[in-house]
């Protein structure tokens, strides 16, 4: 709708996680690292984050970058019983189902094996993992990462949420999966000086280089935002379509306060 207004080949905000837009912040750089020496060493990796601030993003670039040698199982939902994550994980290495869950892990690592003597890594990466219902799933996920041989792990498993899957998993009843853990990292909000790089960086793959926003736009932006890439998106976006309405060349930050207002974000009414 505003695209060609302000120059600009696509839309820069959007709110899905695509990775052509990733955006490197020393936080996104480190875990997007770990990531990457977790799958080498096929780890079993945790990652958590607050709602927003760019863990899936950063799942997705994970997958894109994997060749060939991986075989990737994506959980998007983890609402699972234990047989029914079981069965998902055999549906994804061609196992039939119709077994009992103790005969489907005897297969699933039968499969794992064939992989390994193929070249082949699994990767099974669970997202949104602090929606896992009970401690039964979280179980069967320890057991996936008994799959090993004397000398290294069969498969690299990514356990990715919010802040309070970690308290979960601090309890004492998560011990055995905890001590599992051989990676671990919390991605943070980006920092004032990230959040303009940031809006430039995703304004210059969408196709525009000259500044859109005022810096007393940004700054109120980085205020209202906390540094949280989704919020961001959010509140650029809308500025944008407001600012296209209104036919302003340049995002000042009155359009900025009126979309934080429409969006009641961070007790602003």
């Amino acid at each position: 709708m505003y695209e060609s207004f302000f120059g600009l080949k696509n839309r820069p905000f959007s709110k899905t996680p695509d990775p052509k837009f990733i955006f490197y912040s020393r936080s996104h750089e480190e875990a997007f690292a770990r990531l990457q020496h977790a799958v080498e060493e096929k780890e079993l990796i945790l990652l958590t984050g607050e709602v927003g601030s760019g863990k899936t993003t950063l799942s997705r670039a994970l997958m894109d970058s994997l060749g060939e040698n991986y075989r990737i199982i994506s959980i998007i939902n983890p609402r699972l019983t234990p047989a029914q994550f079981i069965r998902f994980v055999a549906k994804r290495f061609d196992i039939d189902t119709a077994h009992t869950k103790d005969n489907l892990l005897e297969l699933i690592y039968e499969k794992v094996y064939e992989d390994y003597n193929n070249g082949v890594t699994p990767v099974i990466i669970i997202d949104e993992a602090q929606l896992i219902p009970d401690k039964g799933t979280f179980d069967e996920i320890r057991l996936l990462t008994n799959f090993q041989l004397d000398e290294e792990n069969l498969l690299s498993l990514i356990l990715i949420g919010q802040p309070d899957l970690r308290s979960r998993l601090e309890r004492r009843a998560y011990l055995p999966l905890r001590q599992r853990i051989g990676l671990s990292y919390h991605l943070n909000p980006l920092n004032d000086d990230e959040i303009r790089e940031y809006i430039a960086h995703r304004l210059m793959i969408a196709g525009r280089t000259e500044p859109l926003f005022s810096e007393e736009a940004i700054e109120a932006i980085c205020k209202f935002s906390q540094g949280i890439p989704r919020v961001i998106n959010n509140i650029a976006s809308n500025s944008l379509l407001e600012g296209f309405g209104l036919e302003a060349q340049e995002i000042m930050k009155e359009i900025i306060y009126d979309v934080v207002h429409e969006l009641r974000l961070n007790g602003v009414k």
